[in-house]
């Protein structure tokens, strides 16, 4: 069985850069009749681990793995003594990071499998294959845009990824609305007998335990072989345990659709309390924080303050990372868990969409304004020194800024769709950075990042999933002449790893409307345009397919003319495709 050693993990967290240091940490859970175990890190015991969270009859771990940045990058060694090992790759000093990105690792609905032309890990065994080559199965090819990698990475004794950046839905919490028979009876009642619903102190504890007890369940399946057989499994498992991850939540974290519910909805007691275990949980097991440490949301108490959008008092997380050596780098002084990195000339913030989010909010005041501080404190790019400064911003958003805006069924949905927990197009519409109630918001949100490129001479790329297709998308000032490279922002969307795509007849209608919107650029204002791009490689605007995607910044001969590439790896009848797109460096 797969948890003959470990209940849950290990799963890599990457904790940013420290005064030279790779910090890395691997979180493991263990029955509480098992000895806490003593983990090995390059040929030497790892400090005694952090207990982040006791539950039932397990125990959750955190162990050290940070180790020293050295000139040229490394393949390093960790595992249990006398047991199975396991390696991730540290970048040389300096040098940008390559990245895989992933979202979507489930389904929202059991009856999604039926719709899988391959098993369910199939995209998961080609991410896995193309980071090691010793974890391919004998059925993997090659073709000769991995043939192009295998020489800079695999041939030189080193894995092709340094980090895996998770978008969202890591894992799907849908299932609870079934599962619990208390919230199933819950989704049959009335509206206002659901508003009105009293959890009970039994009901809160079933609720609980489901959220602590899913990860385990999810990301270490018991079906699969157990770690150190000599076959890998190729699935998520693997990736987390050999890829450092960069996690942020989104809807199905929490449940399908969170944050886009009616006022009333949303501060029911059922909402609340679901919301209020499934943030304790995303703490522990995404964040790779101790339960205790975590910070209760508290509501700005001011008289006559409107509960439409959430307002809640700012953390100090800088108190917290005090306290806590190998804390995540959460900016301070916002109610959410938004974080950012800098790793060589590439800056990569995590964006927190969900904690503030309502109907006609994405994020509060205070995230904005920490924020667009810590953009305004990034080292600028000089032209004159090679190798300087950051050249590259990516933003994590769990929901694509550029998307086809769809103005017809978002009135339908206002109209006919509303707080249908088991049927949430409605709420799925209302997500959209594109939808009007956010329209403000995306105006403020593409306005900071042309600020930040202009000022800091770099350029922006914002990375999304959520939406079951692969795409690319853009956005551009019109009061700006196109030589002006800082002032394109690109998108990549990559969607799903494990959730299938748009398949069914319904969907393929969808599909057809998807790609009919697309063709037509989103005037935002006199100055902003969105627009969608051909696929590349494709004759539509939207691949419907399961995929994952690589970034990997080429910083030319000059250490100044950096290059973005993008590259989609999209699930096909016979093998997978290759689309690739490529970013040049801000030229002011």
């Amino acid at each position: 069985m797969g948890k003959d050693i470990f209940t849950v993990g290990p799963v890599l967290s990457f904790r940013g850069i420290v005064d030279g240091r790779w910090r890395v940490t691997a979180l493991i859970g263990v029955t509480t009749d098992t000895i806490t175990p003593a983990l090995e890190f390059e040929g030497r015991p790892c400090v005694a681990p952090t207990l982040l969270l006791e539950h039932k009859k397990e125990r959750f771990w955190r162990y050290d793995l940070s180790c020293d940045l050295q000139d040229n990058e490394r393949k390093v060694v960790f595992g249990v003594g006398g047991g199975p090992t396991w390696t991730f790759t540290v970048p040389g000093r300096g040098f940008a990071p390559r990245m895989a990105y992933v979202s979507c690792n489930g389904f929202s609905d059991p009856s999604g499998m039926r719709k899988l032309v391959k098993p369910e890990n199939a995209v998961w065994a080609d991410l896995v294959g193309n980071h090691d080559r010793g974890l391919r199965g004998p059925d993997f090819k090659l073709d000769k845009e991995q043939l192009w990698h295998e020489a800079r990475t695999q041939d030189k004794g080193v894995q092709r990824f340094h980090l895996m950046l998770m978008g969202g839905d890591q894992i799907y919490f849908d299932s609870i609305w079934e599962d619990l028979p208390m919230l199933k009876q819950w989704v049959g009642l009335s509206r206002s007998k659901q508003l009105n619903f009293a959890v009970t102190p039994t009901l809160e504890k079933e609720i609980e335990d489901y959220y602590f007890s899913l990860y385990a369940k999810r990301w270490l399946q018991p079906a699969r072989k157990p770690w150190g057989t000599a076959i890998a499994n190729s699935d998520a498992a693997d990736a987390m345990a050999r890829i450092p991850t960069v996690m942020m939540w989104d809807d199905h974290d929490i449940f399908d659709g969170w944050g886009s519910y009616s006022e009333l909805m949303q501060h029911s007691p059922v909402f609340q309390t679901l919301f209020k275990h499934a943030r304790r949980a995303f703490w522990v097991f995404q964040l790779q924080h101790a339960v205790g440490d975590l910070p209760t949301l508290e509501e700005r108490d001011l008289p006559n303050l409107s509960r439409k959008d959430p307002q809640f008092k700012a953390i100090s997380w800088r108190k917290h990372q005090a306290e806590d050596s190998l804390a995540l780098p959460l900016i301070d002084d916002q109610p959410g868990f938004t974080f950012a990195h800098q790793v060589g000339p590439v800056a990569i913030v995590a964006a927190d969409l969900r904690t503030e989010r309502s109907r006609t909010q994405i994020l509060g005041m205070d995230t904005w304004d920490k924020l667009q501080k810590w953009l305004s404190a990034l080292p600028a790019k000089s032209n004159a020194t090679p190798n300087t400064g950051c050249q590259h911003l990516l933003l994590l958003s769990s929901v694509p800024v550029v998307h086809p805006k769809l103005s017809l069924a978002e009135g339908l949905m206002d109209t006919f769709g509303q707080d249908h927990v088991l049927d949430s197009s409605a709420d799925d519409l209302k997500d959209h950075w594109a939808n009007d109630d956010h329209e403000g918001e995306r105006k403020r949100l593409l306005e900071t990042l042309a600020r930040t490129a202009e000022d800091k001479l770099l350029r922006v790329s914002i990375v999304s999933g959520d939406v079951h297709v692969a795409a690319w998308g853009s956005a551009y000032r019109r009061d700006i002449p196109p030589t002006a490279t800082w002032a394109h922002i690109q998108q990549f969307t990559s969607s799903a790893v494990v959730h299938p795509s748009l398949m069914g007849v319904a969907e393929r209608l969808f599909l057809y409307l998807l790609n009919s919107t697309a063709s037509k650029p989103q005037v935002i204002d006199v100055q902003h345009v969105v627009e969608m791009m051909l696929f590349p490689g494709h004759n539509r605007y939207v691949m419907p397919a399961r995929n994952w995607l690589a970034l990997e910044l080429d910083m030319g001969t000059n250490g100044n003319d950096c290059k973005l590439w993008a590259t989609w790896r999209c699930e096909a009848e016979n093998g997978f495709s290759n689309h690739l797109q490529a970013v040049q460096t801000a030229r002011v």
